[in-house]
């Protein structure tokens, strides 16, 4: 078996990533396996790292395993300069995982391991990989575009978001791995002090208007936030990306239709929307937070939201197969 790069993130899921990795290199040694780890040491960090891995010389497939949360494999995302070559595997040590949790991914090492060898087989046998889309991020001002896997999204959503990452709720919750419940609490506690702005979606089939507009999140996987459902539909297998809005609503009126949305049941609800395209425009009349994948953006005014088909070659199997 090709040698294969891993990068890994031990301060991911405040501490336990360490337990992960441990567990990870002893079965790594004991199935002979052999491999190169580049540890991350700032953020930042794993962009650099993916971006070096996959400009290595040569036409062979690139087998690339992250082992870190949903924020180190945003930024392997970001780094990885040809798509075509690299395969990649997740082995997730972070407080959410959506990425995972999403697409179902194993979550121990051991079930990882074993569905990543699998794939590096079949993948040299010349079979076909599960191949996955990713979304595009861009903004005014931004000196390059951002990628992400789960989603990207303005208001709510990303004010959340950026607490988190800061959050010393988060790194209370995470050492009785409650970790996902932060994205809950800081939901309630923005709810009431954030800012509405009105909003311009504008696609390839007309455009329409959000007035009042407390959330958009343009979805590549049906959950994020810890595994808020907010577009239960989406799919990253049909080239489209999924924007669920919220808007119009009286924040008071938001806050007891919460148990709907974390029930997927928000589009009986008036003012909350999903709409499906291959990408959208936002114009907005005052600055609002956007993120990508949890990460912090900036706050901005116009944003465009795009799909990339099929992007991304996965060493996992899809769900079923």
């Amino acid at each position: 078996m090709r040698r294969i790069q891993i990068i890994v993130n031990n301060g991911a899921g405040t501490g336990q990533a360490h337990r992960v990795w441990n567990e990870t290199q002893c079965l790594l040694r004991g199935y002979k396996i052999k491999y190169v780890a580049h540890t991350t040491r700032y953020q930042g960090h794993a962009t650099k790292l993916a971006e070096k891995i996959s400009s290595m010389k040569g036409d062979n497939p690139i087998y690339l395993i992250v082992v870190g949360g949903d924020g180190t494999l945003n930024e392997v995302l970001n780094g990885i300069t040809d798509f075509d070559r690299v395969r990649l595997g997740v082995i997730p040590t972070g407080s959410g995982n959506d990425f995972g949790r999403n697409l179902k991914l194993p979550k121990t090492p051991k079930e990882s391991l074993k569905q990543i060898c699998a794939s590096i087989r079949k993948d040299q046998r010349g079979e076909e990989l599960y191949r996955i889309d990713l979304g595009q991020v861009s903004w005014e001002g931004c000196e390059k575009s951002r990628i992400f896997g789960i989603s990207a999204g303005l208001g709510l959503d990303a004010l959340v978001c950026k607490k988190a990452l800061h959050s010393r709720l988060k790194q209370v919750l995470n050492r009785f791995h409650l970790g996902k419940l932060t994205y809950l609490a800081l939901t309630v506690q923005s709810l009431f002090t954030m800012e509405t702005a009105n909003a311009k979606v504008i696609t390839e089939h007309g455009g329409f208007i959000l007035p009042k507009m407390i959330f958009a999140a343009a979805m590549n996987l049906p959950a994020e936030g810890g595994g808020v459902p907010m577009a239960p539909e989406a799919s990253p297998e049909d080239g489209r990306l999924s924007l669920s809005s919220a808007s119009g609503i009286a924040k008071w009126q938001t806050f007891f239709l919460l148990p709907f949305l974390v029930a997927a049941k928000q589009e009986r609800i008036n003012g909350f929307n999903i709409r499906e395209e291959n990408g959208f425009r936002v114009l907005l009349d005052k600055p609002m937070v956007l993120h990508a994948d949890g990460e912090y953006c900036g706050d901005v005014t116009r944003v465009e939201f795009r799909c990339l088909e099929k992007r991304l070659w996965l060493l996992h199997e899809k769900e079923g197969d």
